[in-house]
C-alpha cells in the first residue's frame, strides 16, 4: 500500500473440510481444511485480498477455541461460502434419506453461524452450490435432498465424471437484481455439479434464476444488504469454455457492494 491508497478488502471464504486424508498425502489421522484454487484466484484477480475462515467448535474439548464470530465479522468485509458436501437434513428439520450424501455437521453448525452473523452485520454474503444452499437454509428454507430420488426432475443436474464440464441453460428472472448484473442477457449457460437445490424459499429470500426444469438457480436477500446465492460454480468459469455466463460481474457485484460496506462504516 502506497500514500493513500485504501487497504484491499478482506474476503474470508470458508474451507472445505477433509477428514479421511488419503494415504499418500501423509497427514495421517489429521484432518485438513482447504481451498480449492480457483475461488481464491477469482476474488484475488480483482484486487481483494483472500482469508481462509478456518471450521471452529467452542466447545470442542479437543482445542477449544478462542476465537469469536463476532472477531471474524468484524475483521471482514465480506464471506464467499464454498461448494462441498451435502447439508445435514436435520439443520432443516428433516430425516435424512438414502439418497444424501456424506454430510459434515460441525462445519454446517460454523457456516449457519457465519452465513446470520454477517448478514447481522449488513456485510455482504455470495454463496456458491452448496454455499448457496447454505443461505437458504441460515433463513429458514428446505432443501430436495435429491433431485431425481425426490421427484422433482428427469433432468441430469450432476454427472460425476464429467464435474465441472456439464452444464445446462437457465432463465435469469426479468427485472431482477441478477439481470441487471447480466444485462441484456435473459437465458445462460452454466456448469451443474448438485443433486440437491431449494426446495422452500428461506425467509426474505427471492428466486431470481431457474433451470428449465423449474430449479432454483440463483437467489437474493430481499432487502439492502448484500446476501447472494447461485447453485453453479462462477469461479470454474475460467475461459475454457467461453459459452457459459461469465465469471466477473457476479463478483465485482459482491466487491463493490463489500467496498461499499466499508466506507459506509468509516463515516
Amino acid at each position: 500500500m502506497t500514500g493513500n491508497a485504501p487497504a484491499r478488502l478482506l474476503i474470508g471464504v470458508s474451507p472445505r473440510i477433509l477428514r479421511q486424508v488419503p494415504v499418500e498425502l501423509g497427514f495421517r489421522g489429521k484432518t485438513l481444511q482447504y481451498l480449492e484454487q480457483s475461488v481464491a484466484h477469482w476474488v484475488m484477480s480483482l484486487g481483494a485480498i483472500v482469508v481462509m475462515v478456518p471450521t471452529v467448535e467452542r466447545d470442542s474439548l479437543i482445542r477449544p477455541s478462542d476465537v469469536d464470530v463476532p472477531d471474524i465479522v468484524q475483521s471482514l468485509d465480506g464471506l464467499i461460502l464454498q461448494g462441498g458436501a451435502d447439508i445435514d437434513p436435520r439443520t432443516y428439520g428433516e430425516v435424512a434419506s438414502h439418497a444424501i450424501g456424506p454430510v459434515d455437521g460441525l462445519r454446517d453448525r460454523f457456516e449457519l453461524t457465519l452465513v446470520r452473523a454477517f448478514a447481522a452485520a449488513g456485510k455482504p454474503v455470495l454463496g456458491l452450490c452448496r454455499g448457496h444452499q447454505l443461505i437458504n437454509v441460515a433463513f429458514g428454507g428446505t432443501l430436495w435432498q435429491d433431485l431425481k430420488f425426490d421427484g422433482v426432475t428427469d433432468a441430469c443436474h450432476v454427472r460425476a465424471e464429467a464435474y465441472d464440464e456439464h452444464s445446462h441453460t437457465l432463465s435469469i428472472g426479468a427485472g431482477t437484481w441478477l439481470a441487471s448484473v447480466y444485462p441484456g442477457v435473459a437465458e445462460a449457460r452454466v456448469n451443474s455439479i448438485h443433486h440437491q437445490a431449494i426446495k422452500r424459499l428461506g425467509d426474505g429470500l427471492v428466486a431470481e434464476a431457474w433451470s428449465s426444469d423449474g430449479v432454483i438457480e440463483a437467489v437474493r436477500g430481499h432487502g439492502e444488504g448484500f446476501i447472494v446465492g447461485v447453485q453453479w460454480h462462477p469461479e470454474f468459469h475460467d475461459g475454457r469454455d467461453p459459452g457459459l455466463l461469465a465469471a466477473d460481474p457476479l463478483m465485482r457485484a459482491f466487491l463493490e457492494a463489500a467496498a461499499a460496506r466499508r466506507s459506509a462504516a468509516a463515516l
